[in-house]
């Protein structure tokens, strides 16, 4: 615009008050990006005895869109309807995509019920914007009135439904359309997985008679969602021997898919995968630190967040917390001041894992300053989970007043982890009667967590108080909580086991090649049990385990002490 500029700087005052120079130079501006330029120039109109008019208003009215100005679009509508311009096609359809800008749905509404002539196109624009505000009824009474339909307005009627998760009204409208492209079945995966049908999600995806990279997205990102990420991975792999090119939002689903079984092989491979990273961002690059992190391999985490170029508020997040949960809590909190530096502002879930970091690493005042810098130099108001940390940080360092006093001052019903925190720090001073107060009131909370009752009951014994510590015990079966077994081996499906109890021990039998890995079998590999109930034998045979370990019987737990419970179930997940 710098040449026309010029130009119309040096044209003389018969010429540049011409109202064709005038909408020309409006329309330049309008379409170069230089909006402000617009509306000075529109505002400068009056003063040169010039009348805007249909040509004018459509570039005005995009330019306060543009720039979010809607108090001055309403002041134009005012100059509009007074010039009785408000009945022009393009006028009213800059001011209706002004209205729907503002998220106005009145107002919106009022200029689209004024349109004399209205195109497929505004009548769907006018459903979204319904959709949107998840006002599906006000949505469907529009779609049912529309003189005519076309793909988009059947999608965007199913994604309100999708929105409000009404499987019978999106199903009645897919199979009552007459075309159906990638987006309708790709809608139709996620109305099932966001209800929880995932087997009908799944058949859906394989009826479809073409699939996109979208689509292969959006059923592996449903399997990572509910907690389904060995079929997940499953489909990936389906996915590269169709040869289909996978995107940013697929490597980050698997990838999250690979954290959650902590399967760093797979995890290794997806990285070879992505030849150039970095070029996908912060999120993807945010994505493979956690993978490495959650699979224990911290350094390689921390050397790709090193090599990142860009990273954001939630990469730090992940690094901070990750570096803390391998054990490197002075590393962490090193961390959250060096994010600071940066220029990076902490938000809710920075301070949690820095208040995270200190609790585990025993860095007492090093918490409390972060934890009472939150309100006075950030003005981010703590939340129960910060109080959960500091109280916990407290407890576990001899600081139990101080943590009583917090639970009583915090504007938070404690909840179960909080009453936990003050139990533990209630062992660690031999605080029997204070103890006991927090059993009584985590019961209140009925939230059928097992570990406090063991802790109480532990207490009683370690002083000898033997018909409490029993006592304890009988109220967790009186209650009916149940201390569940631990268990860690990540990366195996059930496909890989087979699962029996040899002696004292449950133990597990594998079809990896024992020569790939003598030394550590399964150090990458993963296995759940539930519901596991053990009744060991009086006597067992060291040799018949030892024979069983030679044949690939690998230990899962060796108990010290018998438990007399039959064995109920033994359930690979």
């Amino acid at each position: 615009m710098e040449y026309p500029n010029l130009v119309f700087s040096q044209l003389g005052p018969q010429l540049s008050n011409n109202i064709m120079i005038q909408n020309a130079m409006i329309r330049g501006y309008d379409g170069n990006g230089l909006f402000e330029q617009c509306l000075h120039l529109f505002d400068e109109m009056p003063h040169r005895g010039l009348k805007p008019h249909n040509f004018t208003y459509p570039y005005v009215l995009n330019s306060c869109s543009k720039l979010g100005w809607f108090r001055k679009g309403k002041q134009v509508h005012c100059r509009i309807v007074k010039g009785g311009f408000e009945s022009h096609p393009s006028v009213v359809h800059a001011l209706f995509h002004l209205y729907v800008k503002m998220v106005d749905l009145n107002d919106a509404r009022k200029v689209f019920d004024e349109m004399y002539v209205k195109t497929i196109g505004l009548w769907n624009r006018m459903i979204s914007l319904y959709v949107n505000a998840c006002d599906v009824q006000s949505a469907r009474k529009l779609f049912d009135v529309m003189p005519e339909r076309d793909i988009v307005s059947w999608n965007s009627m199913i994604t309100g439904y999708a929105e409000v998760r009404d499987v019978g009204n999106a199903r009645d409208l897919f199979e009552r359309m007459g075309e159906k492209d990638v987006v309708s079945w790709t809608l139709m995966i996620r109305v099932y997985a966001d209800a929880g049908d995932l087997v009908t999600a799944r058949k859906m995806f394989e009826t479809m008679p073409c699939k996109n990279v979208v689509s292969w997205n959006s059923m592996i990102s449903c399997y990572t969602q509910h907690g389904q990420h060995e079929e997940a991975l499953n489909l990936f792999v389906q996915m590269q021997s169709r040869s289909e090119v996978p995107d940013n939002y697929t490597f980050v689903s698997v990838l999250s898919a690979c954290s959650q079984l902590g399967a760093l092989e797979f995890g290794n491979w997806i990285h070879y995968l992505i030849e150039d990273w970095s070029q996908f961002g912060a999120i993807l690059g945010t994505a493979l630190v956690d993978m490495y992190a959650k699979c224990g391999d911290i350094n390689r985490a921390f050397t790709l967040f090193i090599k990142m170029g860009e990273r954001d508020v939630f990469c730090w997040n992940v690094m901070i917390r990750s570096v803390a949960i391998n054990g490197r809590t002075e590393a962490a909190v090193k961390m959250y001041s060096l994010m600071q530096k940066k220029g990076l502002r902490p938000n809710d879930f920075t301070f949690t894992a820095a208040l995270f970091a200190c609790s585990h690493g025993g860095l007492t005042k090093e918490g409390e300053r972060i934890f009472y810098s939150m309100k006075k130099e950030f003005g981010v108001e703590p939340k129960l989970e910060h109080y959960g940390c500091i109280i916990d940080l407290l407890s576990r360092n001899g600081q139990l007043e101080e943590a009583v006093r917090l639970v009583r001052e915090m504007p938070y019903k404690p909840d179960i982890a909080t009453w936990g925190s003050l139990l533990g720090g209630c062992r660690e001073r031999g605080h029997l009667k204070l103890a006991e107060e927090v059993i009584e009131k985590a019961t209140e909370l009925e939230a059928n967590e097992s570990g406090v009752y063991v802790l109480l009951s532990n207490m009683h014994a370690s002083v000898g108080q033997w018909p409490e510590a029993q006592s304890a015990r009988e109220k967790m079966e009186e209650e009916r909580i149940w201390k569940n077994t631990g268990h860690s081996m990540p990366g195996l499906s059930k496909e890989d086991v087979k699962v029996s109890i040899v002696d004292d021990a449950l133990v597990m039998k594998g079809e990896q090649n024992k020569e790939e890995n003598k030394d550590d079998a399964w150090s990458s590999r993963s296995c759940s049990f539930y519901n596991t109930r053990l009744q060991l034998p009086d006597n067992y045979d060291k040799s018949k385990m030892n024979s069983e370990l030679k044949n690939g019987v690998f230990y899962i737990a060796t108990p010290k002490t018998k438990v007399e419970r039959k064995v109920v179930d033994v359930e690979i997940k």
